[in-house]
């Protein structure tokens, strides 16, 4: 089976985000960046489907020239090969387009199966798997918290619902899908993987280089961090009174209220 993993290079959760000087960008210098958490189950339910039934597993992502660590790193748990789509425009772009440049990317890939952590801990958009099973015209299963597998033409996937239910569907391969985080106990590098690590493919792909109708976003105008501020309001009177001052509050200090 020929499976293709999406990974992404995320902040630590304890940086501290500063933005620039002309608040369009986070100041990404003082960063530790790691492997986006949910993916790093989805490389390892990947591996795991490759040692049951055979094949490859290719793990790829996009970003600055840093970002292609994440490959690495999944290259020193037992995937085979890597690809590195290189962002050299210094221009940013929002998921949906982040989607056109990889299926650009893979227009002569033919993956059976592309797995994804179910939403990156930075963003948090959680569409990527979606919108690459349109663009490939794959089946798509999301919040995958079990697979079964067994041949290249099926797949059952047990899916998160609502309220603590659970769906068990079986899909057609080709198919995306996107990972739940605890779906399986990730595996560490070993020292022989590192060391094999260096000896596997990675092809790089310089965005500029790449055919593709994605667009960057041209329209922002500023970004800002929310400020941080504690006050307590007690609201007193009437049943009538106090809903008349909470209305007031909400569409007047908080702006969460507007006419239909």
């Amino acid at each position: 089976m020929k499976i293709c993993v999406l990974v992404k290079q995320v902040p630590d959760k304890n940086d501290e985000i500063k933005l620039d000087q002309n608040h369009k960008s986070v100041d990404k210098n003082n960063f530790n960046f790691v492997t986006n958490e949910s993916d790093n189950y989805a490389v390892e339910e990947a591996l795991l489907i490759k040692e049951k039934l055979g094949g490859e597993v290719t793990v790829c992502t996009y970003g600055s020239e840093s970002s292609i660590q994440v490959v690495k790193d999944a290259l020193s748990k037992g995937a085979d090969r890597g690809i590195f789509i290189e962002n050299d425009q210094n221009e940013d772009y929002d998921i949906l387009n982040i989607s056109k440049i990889f299926k650009s990317a893979f227009k002569d890939e033919n993956f059976d199966l592309i797995l994804s952590g179910l939403q990156s801990d930075d963003i948090g958009n959680g569409q990527l798997g979606v919108l690459m099973a349109e663009h490939l015209q794959m089946s798509h299963g999301s919040l995958v918290m079990e697979t079964e597998t067994s041949d290249n033409t099926k797949i059952k996937v047990k899916r998160e619902l609502e309220n603590g239910w659970f769906q068990w569907s079986e899909l057609d391969l080709p198919a995306s899908l996107t990972i739940q985080s605890g779906i399986n106990k990730p595996r560490y590098a070993s020292l022989r993987g590192i060391m094999m690590m260096k000896k596997k493919p990675i092809q790089t792909i310089k965005l500029s280089e790449l055919e593709t109708n994605a667009r960057s976003i041209d329209n922002l105008k500023a970004m800002y961090i929310p400020q941080k501020t504690k006050e307590t309001v007690k609201v007193e009177g009437t049943p009538d009174e106090i809903a008349e001052k909470l209305h007031n509050i909400l569409k007047n200090d908080l702006g969460l209220l507007w006419k239909y």
